[in-house]
C-alpha cells in the first residue's frame, strides 16, 4: 500500500522558516517526479514546487521562487521543501504527491498518491 506522509508544518512568524518533509512508503518513487502543492481555506489546491526524478531540475510557482527550495533523497524515498522568508499568504495545508504523468510538472492532474497534508500558518 502506497503512503505519503508529510511533516514539519507549524506556526511561524512572517520572515521565518520551515522545512517540510514527505516520506513515501509502499514502493520506490526514485524514478518519478515529486511535487508540493498547497491549499488555503476557500481556495483551490495550487502548485508550489516540483522536482525531477533525478533531481536535475526543479520548478517553482512564481509566488515562492527565490524563497522555497525543493530537494529529494531517493535513498530515503523522501522529498523536502525548505521555506524561507515566509509570508502570511503562504498559510495553507501543504501536500506532497507523486507525478505519474501530465503535460507539465505544474499540472496537478498528473499527480497521484497524495499525502494527508501538513498545516503551515504564518502570522504577521
Amino acid at each position: 500500500q502506497v503512503q505519503l506522509v508529510e511533516s514539519g508544518g507549524g506556526l511561524v512568524q512572517a520572515g521565518g522558516s520551515l522545512r517540510l518533509s514527505c516520506a513515501a512508503s509502499g514502493r520506490s518513487f526514485s524514478t518519478y517526479g515529486m511535487g508540493w502543492f498547497r491549499q488555503a481555506p476557500g481556495k483551490e489546491r495550487e502548485f508550489v514546487a516540483a522536482i525531477r526524478w533525478a533531481g536535475g531540475g526543479a520548478y517553482y510557482a512564481d509566488s515562492v521562487k527565490g524563497r522555497f527550495t525543493i530537494s529529494r533523497d531517493n535513498a530515503k524515498n523522501s522529498v523536502y521543501l525548505q521555506m524561507n522568508s515566509l509570508k502570511p499568504e503562504d498559510t495553507a495545508v501543504y501536500y506532497c504527491a507523486v507525478r505519474l504523468g501530465g503535460y507539465t510538472y505544474t499540472d496537478i492532474s498528473g499527480y497521484s498518491y497524495w499525502g494527508q497534508g501538513t498545516q503551515v500558518t504564518v502570522s504577521s
